[in-house]
């Protein structure tokens, strides 16, 4: 099932997205054994990455090859597990994360490369920037700290059946990317599209996209070390 469920997966996105750009697909391996996620790795995955800190922290030095990324809610306080060890934090949703992710990678001399978090469709329920009012926090975070390194935005798309609604907020993402991405060269990411909506993501401007059930099938909630 690994094997055929990443297949199809590599095949759609294969081509690129709309515009041409190669599309990095991250393996949400959320709940999955150690076991499970080295084979994807073994079967072509490059990237890996985990929603929560205790589990990133009881499997990271257990995964043979691959990157590694963290995707979840990152508390300031749960930073420290983090920062230096993953490729790359996608969940970035505030000044004050963004200064204590730069503090600790200046204590550990090392440049973290992070995603600022966009909360595209206004929820109430999720984090991240307001998408009208972003910009300016995000230069904020370009401009004042020099251990954290934005290589773009991360959004959830809504959960929802309306697919020209989450067409218009892919749009909005890929425009608001468009713009910093002109002013900043290190923008290379817009992380949007997870396993219910990655198809119109990629239509419309993703070049990253999170995909858990899709390869991995149903999320196992028993033992996940």
């Amino acid at each position: 099932m690994l094997k055929s469920n990443l297949d199809k997966v590599f095949n759609q996105i294969k081509d690129g997205n709309n515009l041409g750009e190669p599309i990095s697909l991250v393996g949400a391996s959320k709940t999955m054994s150690v076991e499970v996620i080295n084979q994807a790795i073994s079967l072509g995955l490059k990237i890996v990455a985990e929603n929560k800190v205790q589990e990133f922290r009881l499997k990271t030095e257990k995964i043979i090859g691959g990157t590694q990324h963290f995707i979840g809610h990152l508390q300031t306080n749960k930073a420290k597990y983090l920062v230096g060890r993953v490729d790359l934090i996608h969940s970035v949703d505030s000044i004050k994360l963004a200064e204590e992710i730069d503090r600790l990678a200046k204590n550990r001399n090392v440049i973290q490369d992070v995603l600022v978090e966009i909360n595209c469709g206004g929820e109430l329920s999720k984090s991240g920037f307001d998408l009208s009012t972003a910009s300016p926090y995000i230069e904020e975070i370009i401009n004042k700290f020099d251990n954290v390194k934005v290589k773009g935005l991360m959004t959830m798309l809504p959960n929802s059946d309306d697919k020209e609604h989450l067409t218009l907020l892919c749009q909005k993402m890929r425009a608001l990317y468009d713009d910093l991405k002109k002013k900043h060269s290190n923008f290379c990411y817009l992380s949007m599209g997870m396993s219910n909506d990655y198809l119109i993501a990629i239509k419309n401007g993703s070049n990253m996209i999170r995909l858990g059930r899709t390869i991995f099938g149903e999320r196992n909630y028993g033992d996940n070390v």
